[in-house]
C-alpha cells in the first residue's frame, strides 16, 4: 500500500463540498479534493475579486509596462510586447513553458495542484481572468487532469507543469481521466501511448501518438479538425487566441478524436462543461486573455500540492509510530521512566512532550508510570523516543503551517494590489521556507526511522525480551523475524537516500538572471518518496512487537495491542513474512486514529 497515493476513508461526514476562498484551505479540505471526496466550489466573494484584480492589472497594463504583460519574461523582461502581439504573447508563454519531461504524475497529484491554484488565483493578486479559476474548479469536480510531467520546476514557480496545465484548460492538450483513479504514471494513463516524457513532455504541446493529438495539429494554426492525426485535435480553430467560443465549437475538434469520441463538434463547447466521452466530460475550452499565461504560471502549485500530500501521509506514519513504539516498549518490558510528565516538563519541547503522552496513554501509564522494567537504563531506541520522534512531529508542524500560508496567499509577479491600485515586482515565489521545511521533516523522518530499526533489532535480542533470537518459535536453527532486520534497513536507506537536502542545490538559469532556486518540488518528492520507504520500515517493527508481545505469558490489555494482534497473521513457524508486512502497512493509518 503506497501512503502517497492510497484511496482515504473520508472523516467529512455529510457535508463534501470545499468552498475556496483564496484565504482559508486547509491541508485536510485540500487532501479530500485531491483524492475526489469533496466537491469544489468558488466563494462569490472570492471571484469577485480575482475580477476585479483582472480589471486592475488591465489598466496597470494599459498605462505602463507591467512585466509578463507588456513585456517578455526572465531574460526578456525588458523586451517590450507591441499591443497588437499580446494575444500571441500569451499564447506563445504557454507553448513555450510547457516543456516537462519524465513520468507523468499520478492524478492524485495533479488534482491537488489543481485545487492550489484555484485557490490561489480566488486570493486576488494574479490579475488573471475568473474564467481560468472556473475552469480549474469544474475540472476538479469532473474528475479530469492534465497530463504533468514530473520534471520541470525548480522551486521559482512550477512553470513547466502550469504550462502543460494552461494548453489544457485552452483545449490543445486533452484531459486525462473521467474518473479518479490513477491514470497518470508512466506509460498507462492513454492506454500506452503515453510514454515518460514523450507524449506531453518535450515536443509541441500534446504531442500524442497516432490515434491521439498530433504536434502540428494540435498546437499548430491552422491545421483542420481533419488534418490533426486524423482524428485529434485543430490548431488554432480549437485554442487559438483569435478564434471565438463559436468557432471553436464549430471547428476546433473532431467527432472521433483524442478522446475517442469525448469532444464532439458544436455541442462539445456549448455550455460550460463539455458532454461524453472515453474520457467523460470535462471543461470547456477557456479563450485566452492577455496576462492569462503569466498569471497562471506564477506559482509553487505543484509543489505545495505535493507537499500538502506527503504532509499528510507522514501525519498518518507518525501517529502510527507512537503505537508501534509502544507495543515495542511493552515487548521489551521496557522502563517507562523516560516517558515521565516530569521530565518533559522541565525540558518543554511540544513535540517530545506529546509523544511521551501519546505512550503513556496508549499504555494505560499515568503521568509517572510506575511499571516494573526488565532494565535501570533502556537502548536509545526506547529511552530516546519522545526526544527524536518529538522532532518529527514538530517539523510535520513547521510543514503544515508552510503549506497552508502559501496556499492561501496571492504569490504572483507581479503581485497585483487591487485596493491600492498598483502591482509589486518581487520574489514572493522564490519558495524558501516551503524546500527548507520539507528538508527539515526529511531529516526528522530519518532519525526517527533510524530508532524504528534499532527497536526493531532489540525485539530479536534475547537479553531485551527474555525470548527465543529473533523470536524463533521452533528448532534452535530457526530464523524467525531475522530477515525482517534486512528489509527494514534496506527501506531505511530509502529514507537516508531522501534526506539529503534538496534546498542545499543550485541553479544559474535565464541568462544569469535568475541565479538561485529552492528546489522545493524535488524535496517534496523526496518526501513522498521516504514516506512510503519509512511505512515499510515501520511495518518491519510492528509485525516483531505483535509477535513478541503474543510469545509472552501475558499481553497488555490495550486496544493497541488487541487491534494489531487481531489483524497480524498468526504463524510463528518460519515463513515468507511479505504477507504479514503487507498486512501491517496496511493496518498503520487504523493505529494512526487510535
Amino acid at each position: 500500500m503506497s501512503t502517497t497515493d492510497a484511496p482515504r476513508v473520508s472523516a467529512r461526514g455529510t457535508d463534501t463540498r470545499v468552498i475556496l476562498t483564496g484565504s482559508a484551505l486547509t491541508l485536510g479540505e485540500l487532501t479530500a479534493l485531491a483524492d475526489g471526496e469533496a466537491v469544489p466550489a468558488a466563494d462569490p466573494a472570492a471571484r469577485e475579486r480575482a475580477a476585479l484584480s483582472q480589471l486592475t492589472a488591465r489598466q496597470l497594463a494599459a498605462s505602463g509596462r507591467l512585466y509578463g504583460r507588456g513585456t517578455g519574461v526572465g531574460a526578456n523582461r525588458s523586451v517590450t510586447v507591441d499591443a497588437d502581439d499580446e494575444h500571441a504573447h500569451s499564447l506563445r508563454l504557454l507553448r513555450s513553458h510547457a516543456g516537462g519531461a519524465g513520468a507523468l504524475l499520478p492524478s492524485r497529484q495533479v488534482r491537488a495542484m489543481l485545487a492550489v491554484r484555484a485557490n490561489q488565483l480566488l486570493a486576488g493578486g494574479a490579475g488573471i481572468q475568473p474564467a481560468i479559476i472556473d475552469a480549474l474548479i469544474d475540472a476538479l469536480r469532473l474528475g479530469v487532469h492534465p497530463a504533468v510531467n514530473e520534471y520541470g520546476g525548480l522551486g521559482t514557480g512550477d512553470l513547466t507543469a502550469l504550462a502543460q496545465t494552461g494548453l489544457t484548460l485552452i483545449g490543445e492538450r486533452p484531459w486525462i481521466g473521467g474518473g479518479l483513479g490513477d491514470g497518470g504514471s508512466g506509460a498507462g494513463a492513454f492506454g500506452g501511448e503515453v510514454a515518460g516524457g514523450g507524449a506531453c513532455g518535450n515536443g509541441a504541446p500534446g504531442d500524442m501518438a497516432s490515434g491521439g493529438v498530433s504536434g502540428g495539429g494540435t498546437c499548430g494554426g491552422g491545421a483542420s479538425a481533419a488534418g490533426a492525426s486524423g482524428a485529434g485535435m485543430s490548431g488554432g480553430g480549437a485554442c487559438g487566441d483569435e478564434v471565438s467560443a463559436a468557432e471553436a465549437s464549430g471547428a476546433g475538434v473532431s467527432g472521433g478524436g483524442a478522446c475517442d469520441g469525448g469532444v464532439s463538434g458544436g455541442g462539445a463547447f456549448g455550455g460550460g462543461v463539455s458532454g461524453a466521452g472515453a474520457f467523460g466530460a470535462h471543461p470547456a475550452p477557456v479563450i485566452l486573455q492577455p496576462g492569462d499565461a503569466l498569471a497562471l504560471l506564477s506559482s509553487n502549485a505543484l509543489a505545495l500540492a505535493q507537499a500538502a500530500l506527503a504532509w499528510d501521509g507522514v501525519d498518518v506514519l507518525l501517529r502510527a509510530t507512537h503505537v508501534v513504539a509502544a507495543l515495542s516498549l511493552a515487548a521489551v518490558s521496557g522502563s517507562g521512566e523516560a516517558y515521565a510528565q516530569p521530565v518533559h516538563a522541565l525540558r518543554p519541547y511540544a513535540g517530545a512532550a506529546r509523544v511521551a503522552g501519546e505512550v503513556r496513554r496508549l499504555l494505560g501509564w499515568g503521568r509517572m508510570p510506575t511499571v516494573a522494567a526488565r532494565r535501570v537504563q533502556d537502548p536509545y531506541g526506547f529511552r530516546a523516543f519522545p526526544q527524536v520522534h518529538g522532532c518529527a512531529l514538530d517539523a510535520a508542524d513547521r510543514l503544515r503551517e508552510v503549506v497552508e500560508v502559501e496556499v492561501n496567499c496571492p504569490s504572483e509577479n507581479p503581485l497585483v494590489d487591487v485596493d491600492e491600485g498598483t502591482a509589486y515586482h518581487h520574489g514572493g515565489f522564490f519558495a524558501a521556507p516551503l524546500a527548507l521545511a520539507l528538508d527539515g521533516l526529511n531529516l526528522a523522518l530519518l532519525k526517527t526511522a533510524q530508532l524504528s530499526t534499532a527497536r526493531l533489532s532489540a525485539l530479536g535480542h534475547p537479553e531485551l525480551t527474555g525470548l527465543a533470537p529473533f523470536l524463533a518459535d521452533g528448532p534452535a536453527s530457526s530464523s524467525g523475524t531475522m530477515i525482517l532486520e534486512y528489509t527494514a534497513n534496506s527501506a531505511l536507506a530509502e529514507v537516508r537516500s531522501q534526506a539529503v537536502p534538496a534546498s542545499s542545490g543550485h541553479a544559474v538559469v535565464s541568462l544569469g538572471l535568475e541565479e538561485a532556486a529552492s528546489f522545493a518540488g524535488q524535496a517534496a518528492r523526496q518526501s513522498l518518496r521516504a514516506a512510503d520507504a519509512y511505512a515499510t520500515l515501520l511495518a518491519c517493527e510492528l509485525v516483531s512487537a505483535v509477535r513478541a508481545l503474543r510469545l509472552r505469558p501475558t499481553q497488555p490489555p490495550t486496544p493497541a495491542f488487541t487491534t494489531a494482534s487481531a489483524a497480524l497473521p498468526t504463524g510463528t513457524d518460519d515463513r515468507p513474512l511479505t504477507a504479514d508486512i503487507a498486512t501491517a502497512t496496511e493496518l498503520l493509518p487504523t493505529l494512526a486514529q487510535l
